[in-house]
């Protein structure tokens, strides 16, 4: 289990509208923001952000890692569908549309690159009705 992640941005301006925009879908809000960091949560009462946008911390460039990526849970597949839509709309690069893939037999995911070209998933398990 994690209990945070952490994304860099050499813009956090940007990067806050753009997950602003593409996490709202999943119902996670940023729940803090200064001019260093924004963190984001369920959209409730005192939670807790998990996925904090912000410059590194050696004050080096943001920069992509290669092989890395962060997956979010959805609990739909239309969550999937409309996550990936706000990602590619608030400038986001498509890494993948939205389909079932061969990881399991619900295993329904789109994959996006934000704005500093990190690479994200969304990922809903859920058998469909």
């Amino acid at each position: 289990m994690l209990s945070y992640a952490t994304l860099g941005s050499n813009d956090r301006q940007a990067a806050r509208r753009f997950y602003d925009a593409t996490l709202a879908p999943l119902g996670l809000k940023s729940t803090y923001a200064d001019d260093e960091f924004c963190g984001y949560g369920p959209d409730a009462p005192d939670a807790k952000a998990f996925l904090w946008i912000c410059k590194p911390y050696d004050d080096a460039p943001a920069t992509v890692g290669n092989g890395s990526m962060l997956a979010l849970a959805a609990a739909t597949r239309a969550q999937v569908d409309a996550v990936h839509a706000a990602a590619l709309a608030a400038g986001g690069r498509c890494e993948g549309r939205p389909g079932l893939r061969d990881y399991g037999p619900n295993f329904y995911a789109a994959y996006f690159r934000d704005l500093d070209g990190n690479k994200l998933a969304v990922v809903c398990t859920a058998a469909e009705a």
